[in-house]
């Protein structure tokens, strides 16, 4: 029973993260992780996959996660989203250190079009309840892989 519902879960995953491959023959390794937050919102999150299933998808959405990561203004956005919930313009400007709202709204742009953020009402962004889990895991393995979280 438990293996049906890691396979149901691993099927669930796929389609809500928009990918439509299907999985490769199982090869007995497998990569997970999880989560539970209380604030800014309730949620729960579990992923587990077959490592060589997850290598033969498409790089592009994945790169697009990464790349939108990759820069310290989107970053900022992404910890004060993650930490504090939905925020007006104004909050992720001062957040992210940038001079104009011109510059805001083209990191927007790669935070929303990568579905890591979405805009929640005019002026208001926010982590999109499905991204928040997985988006703080990523932040935490890049800190994992740079040595920050050994003492």
């Amino acid at each position: 029973m438990q293996q049906r519902l890691e396979a149901l879960e691993q099927r669930v995953a796929a389609l809500e993260g928009a990918q439509r491959a299907e999985p490769v023959e199982p090869s007995g390794s497998v990569v997970q992780y999880q989560g539970s937050l209380v604030e800014p919102a309730a949620l729960e999150w579990r992923i587990q996959a077959d490592p060589a299933w997850i290598l033969t998808m498409p790089d592009g959405p994945r790169t697009d996660v990464l790349a939108a990561l990759g820069h310290p203004a989107r970053t900022a956005i992404v910890r004060l989203l993650a930490s504090s919930g939905a925020q007006h313009t104004a909050a992720l400007q001062e957040a992210a250190g940038l001079g104009s709202t011109g510059q805001l709204y083209h990191h927007l742009k790669s935070l929303t079009g990568c579905g890591l953020v979405e805009q929640d009402k005019r002026g208001t962004y926010r982590l999109r309840a499905e991204a928040t889990v997985p988006a703080l895991i990523l932040l935490t393995a890049a800190s994992d892989i740079a040595g920050q979280l050994r003492t």
